[in-house]
């Protein structure tokens, strides 16, 4: 019995020494060395007097999904078991009824954060807020929608780094003016990532908490493009020092680097496979408009020779239309001479006609006979040209064969002044 005292006895010694060290390890503040304390029984790294390089906790879902949390103490000892174990068909049973209060009071009165009417207008007034509550000495808040600081991240490849505000909680002012709005917290996140905040009292920021689900504030949550979707490898939950939170989301960013340069080079090989693409899809729009055109010459060439035979043809028909016309016209006059007179007719007129291939025709004609009978005489041979007129040789002069409007009737052989012999030269007008 004696033994066991002094065993007792030694123990609360030891346990004295080594609270008065806690103590001085703290400066003697009593809250801290508390929390630091109930944090070693339950694995959870001190927030109060943090290591240089603090290990995270690992999620056993996702073993690169990352979450350092700032847990409550939770009971030790036989008494603290005991009274946990009396109160926890109470607390069961409080918070299954406030659960179904809450559910209920859903339908009843709908919580007006649930309606998202102007999400940029909700985060602009978080930032003025902010601004007029800290100052101006914070990170770069994102000014526009937690969708649109989504797509953005996705787009750049950067880390998105999301702040949810809580103005109710007591560790929140702490947070933001040691920790948000230090220096070096300040300098980390502007060069490293986007930062998008809002307070979870707006619809946006609430919209975002019940996204995220997040267990206590101050709320940090690290988000980057992982297996070609937005998604979440980091949670920091409860009141951060500075220098601490800049390890943690060093050690977030070192531990999914690979899985952001794995996206940077399979976006820069579809980019240059998009790239080559759209110039082998050039190279082929070229192609195909040279070969287009080839064709499209080709064609052009094609019908114009079809065109240039099909005038040739037509030409060649017009021809000879023209010479059956010119024959036919030629029997017709031919027909339509009156017949030679006889030698001895006193009235009768012997013409030698030279022909404009040197061939002579000689016919003859009665002095009363129109000079259009000469015309239509000639115009019957083969031999003369399809235009021609008739000339005098001395004097020299043409006769008028065929009517005008000035003399419709051509004047007969005699009123032309032939004598019972002449001699006519046939000239050809057809090229004229």
């Amino acid at each position: 019995m004696t033994s066991q005292r002094a065993n007792c006895r030694k123990d609360r010694l030891e346990s004295m020494e080594q609270c008065r060290r806690t103590l001085e390890q703290h400066n003697w503040n009593i809250e801290a060395a508390v929390q630091d304390r109930l944090n070693e029984q339950e694995g959870v790294p001190s927030v109060f007097n943090p290591p240089p390089a603090r290990p995270l906790q690992v999620n056993t879902t996702d073993h690169r999904v990352y979450s350092y949390i700032v847990s409550r103490p939770h009971p030790r000892g036989l008494l603290g078991w005991s009274y946990y174990l009396m109160m926890l068909p109470i607390r069961f049973t409080y918070c299954t009824l406030l659960d179904a209060f809450r559910f209920a009071l859903r339908f009843i009165r709908p919580d007006p954060r649930g309606r998202v009417t102007d999400p940029v207008g909700d985060v602009m007034s978080f930032i003025h807020s902010f601004q007029e509550k800290y100052g101006r000495s914070h990170p770069v808040f994102y000014q526009g929608t937690y969708s649109q600081a989504l797509n953005d991240a996705k787009r750049e490849l950067r880390y998105l780094l999301v702040y949810l505000h809580g103005d109710d909680h007591q560790d929140t002012d702490e947070f933001c003016r040691t920790t948000l709005c230090s220096e070096e917290v300040l300098t980390f996140i502007n060069t490293r990532m986007l930062f998008w905040a809002c307070s979870t009292s707006k619809p946006e920021g609430y919209r975002v908490s019940q996204a995220l689900r997040e267990n206590t504030h101050p709320f940090l949550a690290m988000i980057m493009l992982k297996d070609r979707k937005m998604t979440v490898v980091g949670r920091l939950e409860g009141l951060i020092q500075p220098e601490d939170l800049v390890n943690q989301l060093t050690f977030i960013m070192e531990a999914n680097q690979t899985y952001l340069m794995s996206e940077r080079l399979e976006r820069e090989e579809r980019n240059q496979t998009q790239v080559l693409r759209q110039q082998q899809d050039e190279a082929y729009l070229v192609s195909l408009r040279a070969d287009q055109e080839k064709d499209r010459k080709k064609r052009e060439e094609q019908e114009q020779k079809r065109q240039e035979e099909e005038k040739a043809r037509q030409s060649i028909l017009a021809e000879e239309r023209r010479r059956r016309t010119l024959e036919e016209e030629k029997e017709r006059k031919s027909e339509c001479l009156p017949p030679e007179p006889p030698l001895d007719d006193p009235d009768s007129v012997k013409i030698v006609f030279k022909l404009p291939n040197d061939t002579r025709v000689e016919r003859r004609f009665l002095f009363s006979q129109s000079l259009t009978v000469i015309h239509d005489f000639l115009f019957s041979l083969k031999e003369t040209p399809e235009k021609f007129q008739i000339l005098t040789n001395f004097p020299r002069r043409v006769l008028p064969c065929l009517p005008t409007e000035e003399r419709p009737n051509p004047p007969t052989l005699m009123e032309a002044g032939l004598s019972r012999s002449e001699v006519l030269f046939v000239q050809d007008l057809t090229d004229d």
